[in-house]
């Protein structure tokens, strides 16, 4: 038995939270997700892919609901403030997909300290996820998905 997109239910009217949907599996589960009536909240740090992105989801799925909201995991500000732009706007989560990440950076740190990988991939999600929960928790079959790579093996 094989599954594909076309197997997603109707997500009409749940709330997609999607950290990197510019690219990759982000934009990939973006895609399906808007395709099948959801509204997607793109939080991506490189906001010229985004509106790249949101335009790939929107020739996909004409009439998408999709929103941009700045987010960058490295930093914690960044996170802080992109939950509240987030919490603002939705008083509910249907689905939180916590995909964004760096890997195989070089040697660095983060604005608040943290080794790059640790505080992008780890720090930075937890703090997300933390801050985001009461609104998942709103939701009737609130989800959060987090996402890893092969790479890590």
């Amino acid at each position: 038995m094989s599954w594909s997109t076309a197997d997603i239910p109707s997500q009409s009217g749940r709330v997609a939270v999607i950290t990197g949907a510019n690219g990759g599996l982000g934009l990939a589960t973006a895609r399906a997700l808007a395709g099948k009536g959801a509204h997607i909240v793109m939080a991506a740090r490189n906001q010229s892919k985004a509106r790249d992105a949101e335009e790939t989801i929107r020739r996909a799925a004409p009439g998408a609901s999709v929103e941009i909201v700045p987010l960058d995991l490295a930093s914690q500000a960044s996170v802080k403030q992109a939950a509240e732009t987030v919490l603002a706007g939705h008083d509910r989560i249907d689905l939180l997909i916590n995909n964004a990440g760096v890997m195989a950076t070089p040697e660095g740190r983060t604005v608040d300290g943290f080794e790059t990988q640790l505080g992008t991939n780890h720090l930075g999600h937890w703090t997300w996820t933390a801050l985001l929960l009461p609104a998942v928790r709103q939701a009737p079959a609130g989800r959060v998905v987090t996402l890893t790579s092969i790479a890590q093996h």
